[in-house]
């Protein structure tokens, strides 16, 4: 199956880098580039793509608004949101981690990468390690005042859907963990952690595994620590 690439950035120099680099590999494929967000998100739904390539900062509609429009609409729920920003940590990102992108990758990165990324994103896993996402999150939320006054108190309340071991899972996907490492600590199969990890994300309303990490820590079950 070929993988349906958007590029969305403002620059064209660096749009025309990238759909070089997709367009060089066998499964995948650049489908559309856009100058913008509103653009982005019509050519989304237009040539039915996989994996969309957001720059955080456009004019007109950026990047943050894009993935909300995105997260929000159900026709696109098959499209995955890679960020791409020249900061390895923005508050704008951890933003549109909630709006439903699945994770970010600076624009310094090695092509490897971000061919992989795109490869990881499209198969509906974290793009990041959970610890790289967990980290970024805990920095932005402990920031003075965050903590607190994001909390969701229905996400809370969502929390008490799951089973006692899936709330157990969840704490070990924000602290980090993979999936081989939760399946050693809590002496069940990988298999098990999986299943436990999609239905948390089912019944939370998470895209993948870095929306999980995000809800953790937005509903209060994992508390930030200010280093």
């Amino acid at each position: 199956m070929t993988i349906r690439v958007l590029l969305a950035d403002d620059q064209a120099l660096l749009r025309s880098a990238f759909r070089v680099l997709v367009d060089s590999e066998p499964d995948m494929e650049v489908v559309g580039e856009a100058s913008d967000g509103a653009e982005a998100v019509r050519l989304a739904r237009e040539q039915r793509a996989d994996v969309v390539l957001m720059d955080i900062r456009m004019p007109g509609t950026d990047g943050l608004a894009a993935t909300r429009m995105i997260g929000a609409d159900p026709a696109l729920a098959q499209v995955r949101v890679v960020i791409l920003t020249t900061f390895e940590v923005d508050d704008y990102v951890v933003q549109s981690l909630r709006a439903g992108a699945s994770g970010f990758l600076g624009k310094g990165s090695e092509p490897d990468e971000l061919l992989n990324a795109i490869r990881v994103a499209a198969g509906g896993e974290a793009l990041l390690s959970p610890a790289a996402t967990k980290g970024l999150i805990a920095r932005f939320l402990a920031q003075e005042g965050t903590a607190d006054a994001d909390r969701d108190p229905v996400r809370a309340e969502r929390l008490d859907t799951l089973t006692g071991r899936e709330r157990e899972v969840l704490v070990q996907v924000a602290a980090g963990h993979s999936n081989d490492e939760i399946a050693e600590r809590l002496e069940v199969s990988p298999l098990t952690v999986k299943t436990h990890v999609n239905r948390a994300m089912a019944k939370l309303g998470a895209r993948d595994r870095a929306q999980l990490v995000v809800i953790a820590y937005e509903s209060g079950l994992v508390r930030p620590r200010v280093e």
